[in-house]
Formats: C-alpha cells, sequence, structure tokens
C-alpha cells in the first residue's frame, strides 16, 4: 500500500467545456430563428411641403480696408456700405421679417480676424443668435 499521502489540492482553472456546449445550442437557436424574423414596418405620416421658401441668409462682408457690406440676397442681392451701428438695425429689420433668417460673416482673407471676431460679437451681443462664418470651398 501507498504510504504516502496525498494533498488535496483545488482546481486552478474553470471547467468551460460546459459553457461552450450552451454557447453552441444558443448560437444554433439565433442563427434558425433570425432569417423567421419579421421586421417591423414603420407607419410615418405625411405632411404637404411647405409654400415658403427658406430664407437666404444675410452675408456681412468686410473688405480689406474694414469696410462693412451687407448683402441681401432676397432684396434682389443688394449690396450697400454700412456702419456698425446701422449694420445692427438693419440685420435686426431684416431678422424681424423672417424669424429664422441666419446671417453669415465673410471677410477677404487679409482681412484681421479680430476685426471680423468683433462683427460677430456685435451681432451676437444685440441679439442676433444665428450667425455663421462665410467660407468658399478651396481647390487641391
Amino acid at each position: 500500500m501507498d504510504t504516502r499521502r496525498r494533498r488535496f489540492r483545488p482546481m486552478s482553472q474553470i471547467n468551460v467545456v460546459p459553457y461552450i456546449d450552451v454557447m453552441l445550442v444558443l448560437l444554433v437557436i439565433f442563427m434558425v430563428t433570425a432569417p423567421m424574423m419579421n421586421p417591423g414596418m414603420v407607419d410615418l405620416p405625411e405632411v404637404s411641403k411647405s409654400s415658403d421658401p427658406p430664407a437666404q441668409p444675410l452675408e456681412v462682408s468686410i473688405k480689406i480696408g474694414g469696410q462693412i457690406v451687407l448683402i441681401d440676397r432676397d432684396a434682389g442681392g443688394s449690396a450697400r456700405a454700412v456702419s456698425d451701428a446701422d449694420l445692427v438695425r438693419e440685420v435686426k429689420a431684416a431678422i424681424a421679417k423672417k424669424r429664422d433668417r441666419p446671417v453669415v460673416v465673410g471677410a477677404d482673407k487679409r482681412v484681421e480676424y479680430g476685426r471680423v471676431m468683433r462683427v460677430m460679437d456685435l451681432l451676437q451681443s444685440q441679439g442676433v443668435a444665428r450667425v455663421g462664418l462665410l467660407t468658399r470651398p478651396g481647390t487641391n
């Protein structure tokens, strides 16, 4: 008889074979049932087209000398030079006619960046909500 004592060693690894069997069964079930499922159809409501065309943005153009020109595409593309005070007054009047009208600021690339920011800040501080920058796509 063997006189050596055997020590009990706990298993340091988990037996994962039963888990793999369960996962394979679930995989087969999902593969069989997935093609049988009908995708849900959503019946969306219909609306008529809006009769109002989208408003053209007001363009504030800053020239090289710092001169501000306001261009209104809805009024036939009329362009007129304005001062800072007149700019705010005319932009507010144009926005009062059409509520969600955006304002875009464009400047010559040689204009000082601070001047562009001052015009944008002037418009935003006077309550013009939708102010953006006008850019032209580059050619590469």
